[in-house]
């Protein structure tokens, strides 16, 4: 096997196809079909960014000046939704107006209800590489 750096340079990596999911029947286009939502992948350190962004200082209980960190699950969640989806643009004004928001991850949380929610942000995660549950379940059996 030789150790050619070429695989590696930009050029020469496979390029990421922008993945599509419906999470919700209630937006139908004009075909009566649900409309299908776009989702990019984002770097890791993009990734990074927003999980940094979603941690906060906690003050432990019962230890005087002490301090934990915790990560907000649902800001992070949404804000790594909002980052990924390339359609609907959820950076458009008038659409977050009509919504009431002016967030773009106030605005997918806004969008879609409690379950939608949940099955957006796993095709999210599955989109920019993260296993799906049950994948982890059966790789933990063997």
């Amino acid at each position: 096997m030789s150790k050619s750096l070429s695989a590696f340079m930009r050029p020469n990596v496979a390029e990421i196809k922008n993945a599509s999911f419906a999470p919700s029947p209630r937006f139908v286009g004009e075909d009566g079909k649900p409309v299908e939502w776009e989702i990019r992948c984002i770097s890791a350190d993009e990734y990074a960014k927003i999980r940094s962004s979603c941690i906060r200082q906690v003050p432990v209980i019962g230890k005087k000046g002490q301090y934990t960190q915790q990560l907000d699950t649902y800001a992070f969640q949404a804000k790594v939704a909002a980052a990924c989806t390339v359609f609907p643009d959820l950076k458009d004004a008038a659409l977050q107006d009509s919504w009431g928001v002016t967030k773009p991850e106030d605005l997918v949380g806004a969008m879609l209800i409690g379950g939608e929610f949940d099955d957006y942000i796993t095709a999210v995660f599955e989109t920019n590489g993260f296993k799906a549950e049950d994948e982890l379940v059966d790789e933990a059996k063997n």
